[in-house]
């Protein structure tokens, strides 16, 4: 299976795409990851990629889909992928998908996430990282993960929160991206649900964010 994953900052999207991973031995690419490693491997779209890096600039498509597509390509997505982060406007949707055709790669699943904006900023802004161990889950707005006053509800340690989380202005700017209808990524996952009125080989599965994270995994596995 060939996933493409949309979801807010917040909504759990990163959760369920490592539990998909180990269940179906699927590899779960990150969009920020394939432009570190192809600059980290020196490739020449790494190069190009750090050329407007930086200088602060945005990377170009023509850069940027190649470097997805060749890590598509790579051994360990034989078995599936799912791409998480990209496309993040309509007109990479567009790109990918003819893209993804020219070279004969077939998308089978593609998954939103939907939270309401202000549910998606506040998981954000409560999250509190466990000096013992970052995985521990602690978030002052989810009653279920709740840490104990300021410590770690699974082992008691110290827990501070990081200084990105905290940043409302630059919450609200990646949100504003993520929840534009018209040319944001939203608009990108509503074309790739438009073409399945086409195309019945696509399957479109919407999840609620804001139910417990195992109902959602159940839920997601039930559909897929």
């Amino acid at each position: 299976m060939n996933i493409l994953f949309f979801g807010p900052n917040g909504s759990g999207k990163g959760t369920q795409g490592a539990i998909l991973k180990d269940k179906f031995n699927i590899a779960h690419i990150e969009s920020g990851g394939i432009f570190r490693e192809n600059i980290k491997g020196g490739t020449e779209l790494g190069k190009k990629a750090k050329a407007y890096i930086d200088k602060g600039d945005l990377v170009p498509d023509e850069i940027t889909i190649p470097m997805v597509l060749d890590r598509l390509k790579k051994d360990d997505c034989k078995n599936g992928w799912l791409l998480d982060g990209f496309p993040r406007n309509k007109v990479q949707a567009e790109k990918l998908h003819a893209s993804l055709e020219e070279a004969g790669m077939k998308l089978t699943y593609v998954i939103e996430m939907i939270l309401d904006r202000q549910v998606a900023k506040n998981r954000i802004m409560g999250r509190r990282l466990c000096e013992n161990d970052n995985n521990h889950p602690n978030n002052i707005f989810i009653d279920a993960i709740k840490p104990d006053g300021d410590k770690c509800r699974v082992c008691g340690g110290a827990l501070s929160a990081r200084d990105d989380d905290q940043d409302e202005t630059a919450i609200d700017k990646r949100h504003s991206i993520y929840y534009d209808t018209d040319t944001g990524t939203l608009a990108a996952a509503y074309y790739f649900k438009n073409l399945t009125a086409k195309d019945d080989t696509i399957k479109y599965i919407t999840l609620t964010g804001e139910a417990p994270l195992k109902d959602v995994t159940d839920e997601l596995l039930s559909k897929l």
